[in-house]
């Protein structure tokens, strides 16, 4: 009995091993397949453009290179990289400024309001914020021309500004966590629809608000293909855009750019770390009020 026993646990033991295997070389292989380019790109700045295609992908290069790569990338176009920089998050605060304005009234209204059309307006939220968004460029582009905003900062604001999928959270949130009590308890109380919204509903708002903000500010940020067609001069460039500029001066990768431009591989790459920065600090000094949107909705208050 005893031998019975030990042996039908040998083979359950025998039965997940390979299983489990396979789950762990499939992770591993992942893990390999998203952290190696990410490595390659921090390692990248450190080489010359020389030593990235000749020595060991994962080598360290220099200290010297670095800054060297940075003198350079700076330098080019007469410091277009900090113009760029400087564009984005013009871009993207203001956007988000008219996002929040819009979007935190508009989820209110389509959960706890109740007027004409109310059903049809959240349904065109969900379609449009389904839609990929270059199916929205061209009608939007036409729209822009027609007002004579192209080339303007408006052509990059107010379409960013668009941003259904905000409303649909904030629908969300204040459908599931705020209590009708009490509003029903403030309208006793002779509270009007707006001191309601001002004085009770948005300060609850503050964590799906955050939620939003910051999906609103990457979506923003990382943005190319509206702005690449609304905005005619390099000067008015948002960073996305305008690496699209440096990979198109990098002889490497355009041979027809001709070997005088300064702008090599290294630098790129640099250009190309500066560019996630800014989102990257958004993301570690938000996790908090992350994490507490997310939850917001989870359970009904």
């Amino acid at each position: 009995m005893t031998n019975t026993s030990h042996a039908s646990a040998t083979r359950r033991r025998q039965s997940t091993l390979v299983p489990n295997l396979i789950v762990i070389v499939l992770f591993a292989a992942l893990l390999l397949f998203f952290i190696v380019p990410v490595i390659w790109l921090l390692l990248a700045p450190t080489k010359t453009a020389n030593e990235l295609i000749h020595d060991n992908p994962l080598s360290f290069g220099s200290l010297a290179n670095l800054g060297a790569a940075w003198r350079h990338l700076i330098t080019f176009q007469d410091h277009a990289l900090l113009v760029w920089l400087r564009n984005s998050a013009v871009y993207s605060i203001g956007a988000l400024v008219v996002t929040l304005a819009t979007s935190v009234p508009a989820g209110y209204a389509l959960a706890l309001t109740k007027f004409r059309g109310r059903k049809t307006l959240l349904v065109i939220t969900l379609v449009v914020m389904i839609m990929p968004t270059a199916t929205l460029v061209l009608p939007i582009f036409l729209e822009l021309n027609q007002f004579g905003l192209i080339g303007t900062i408006w052509s990059v604001i107010l379409p960013f500004s668009f941003y259904p999928f905000g409303v649909y959270l904030v629908y969300i949130y204040f459908a599931t966590t705020l209590p009708r009590e009490i509003l029903a308890a403030a309208r006793i109380d002779g509270c009007s629809e707006w001191q309601l919204f001002t004085r009770i509903a948005l300060p609850l708002a503050k964590p799906v608000a955050a939620l939003v903000a910051f999906f609103s500010f990457v979506g923003n940020w990382n943005n190319f293909f509206l702005p690449y067609l609304v905005l005619p001069n390099s000067d008015q460039f948002p960073i996305q855009v305008g690496l699209n500029q440096l990979l198109s001066s990098t002889p490497s990768f355009n041979p027809v750019a001709g070997a005088g431009l300064n702008i090599t591989s290294p630098e790129l790459a640099l250009a190309i770390i500066i560019a996630i920065v800014p989102v990257l600090v958004l993301f570690l000094f938000s996790q908090r009020a992350l994490v507490s949107g997310m939850l917001a909705g989870a359970t009904k208050g």
